[in-house]
């Protein structure tokens, strides 16, 4: 639950750029966080080298491969339902091959193959690599796993192929895994331990982007502010390193400085924050380069310190409080947004209203907003009663909604009459005479088209607004372009 959904990117299947050599084709869907996303175009590109052409039509592939995700019930249900979708498919082309990817691999991997028999290859996270090897064992009539989750993989190595989606905007993957153990949360027993890319991995990807004409980066990461290089090895291990390797470790806040002089003229954003990680050296980076953007996500999951406890999130109220008064104070400018559940097990109707509270301190300009459902495998899930009754969640979810929705009105509006830089992203939805882009908050800005192009830096006056979007006219290209 830490990591953002967006609902409008779940099931993509990918599509990429035709290699003539290669003769099997292959249909890669993706559901979950970012980070699914961004791993299924590493496997497209180990399979690329592999003899594989991605197809978007599933009953012609040769391999069907689906990305998949364990923080929510909901997804893990869709999922099912595909993989009943492709085997449907299989009886009419049973030289297809079925193999699930990611997070929900390795939680249910016996079940998948042996219970149920719906898949031929189940490929945990840290294993995309020996995809050529599984695939010659499934070729030869054996069922091929390997969930074994790695100290040190982090696909530095790998030269994603990208989306052939808008070629502006790009997830440059920093980090893999995570050590928090939040009790909800079911990332640290899929993806492992906390470890970080070698930095000068992460330049060469970002200026191999910015070669192919690419205008923004999204350095991703389950905590990207935890960030640290110390020659290779897990977060944990540091304690142990050398007096070298502890003078010459690269943290967070230095990479996003090398990052934003290195590519001054290409936006940086980052996500995914957590409270306890980010120091205020990381906020005096952001406030000093233009080019990185003033959108902070932090989830709070909870404004009930009993709550917080329980969900053994490492942050207090207060002490989150303090580090949203510090970004205010540095980064004035800044957007926040959050991540939120509503009846977590043991929340009471205070609990509750200590989180409605909370978020009327802050007035985050947007959020993501789940109710509570017990995931398998995680600490809440073997030690906590999921005992909030389900009308009760419901009813405290859409409290939380409205509020945000009233927070959100107050926070756009605060953008009329003022100049915003935007980044081109896309013709609009709603009108083929106007483009889409985001400012340097990430709030969705729409204007005339006029003579800009996908791809250029506009300033934009906003002139009107919905609650999550801003509306406005160019007034001239910014001195990003």
């Amino acid at each position: 639950m830490e990591k953002i959904i967006e609902e409008s990117k779940q099931g993509e299947s990918l599509v990429l750029e035709n290699k003539p050599e290669n003769t099997k084709k292959l249909f890669i869907e993706s559901y979950g966080c970012a980070m699914n996303f961004s791993d299924s175009e590493v496997v497209a590109s180990i399979l690329s080298d592999g003899g594989y052409n991605t197809t978007s039509v599933l009953e012609e592939a040769d391999l069907v491969l689906v990305n998949t995700c364990s923080i929510r019930d909901k997804a893990e249900q869709t999922i099912r339902k595909r993989l009943e979708k492709y085997n449907a498919v299989k009886r009419t082309n049973p030289k297809m091959k079925v193999g699930v990817l990611g997070c929900m691999a390795e939680r249910l991997k016996s079940q998948f193959l042996e219970e149920e028999k719906i898949v031929d290859l189940v490929v945990g996270p840290d294993a995309y690599k020996d995809l050529p090897n599984l695939l010659a064992e499934v070729e030869e009539g054996r069922d091929a796993i390997n969930v074994i989750l790695s100290k040190e993989e982090t696909y530095g190595d790998i030269s994603p192929v990208r989306l052939m989606s808008n070629g502006i905007t790009a997830l440059v993957s920093i980090t893999r895994g995570c050590d928090n153990m939040c009790t909800f949360c079911v990332v640290p027993f899929t993806r492992g331990r906390e470890r970080s890319r070698e930095p000068q991995s992460i330049m060469n990807e970002i200026q191999d982007l910015w070669n192919n004409g690419y205008k923004e980066v999204t350095l991703l990461g389950q905590n990207v502010d935890s960030y640290l290089w110390y020659g290779g090895g897990l977060k944990k291990d540091f304690v142990n390193a050398s007096e070298m390797q502890k003078a010459t470790a690269v943290d967070f806040d230095q990479l996003l400085e090398m990052v934003a002089v290195g590519f001054p003229k290409m936006r940086i954003r980052f996500s995914t924050s957590n409270p306890q990680d980010m120091h205020e050296s990381i906020l005096h980076v952001i406030a000093k380069y233009p080019n990185i953007c003033k959108h902070i996500h932090l989830p709070v999951q909870s404004g009930s310190n009993r709550i917080l406890k329980e969900m053994n999130r490492l942050h207090s109220r207060e002490e989150y409080m303090a580090l949203i008064d510090k970004i205010r104070a540095i980064v004035p400018d800044a957007s926040i947004s959050q991540d939120m559940i509503a009846g977590f097990p043991t929340e009471t109707e205070e609990d509750h209203q200590d989180t409605m509270s909370l978020m009327e301190y802050v007035k985050y300009n947007f959020g993501y907003m789940y109710s509570y459902s017990e995931r398998p495998g995680t600490l809440a899930g073997r030690k906590m009663k999921d005992d909030v009754e389900e009308e009760t969640k419901a009813r405290r979810l859409q409290e939380i909604v409205d509020l945000q929705q009233k927070h959100a009105w107050f926070r756009s509006e605060e953008f009329v009459g003022k100049t915003v830089e935007v980044l081109v992203e896309k013709v609009s939805k709603k009108s083929k005479d106007e483009f889409s882009g985001r400012n340097s908050q990430s709030i969705t800005v729409v204007f005339p088209k006029e003579n800009y192009k996908i791809g250029d830096f506009v300033n934009v006056k906003i002139t009107s607004c919905t609650s999550g979007t801003l509306k406005g006219e160019g007034v001239g290209l910014s001195s990003m372009n």
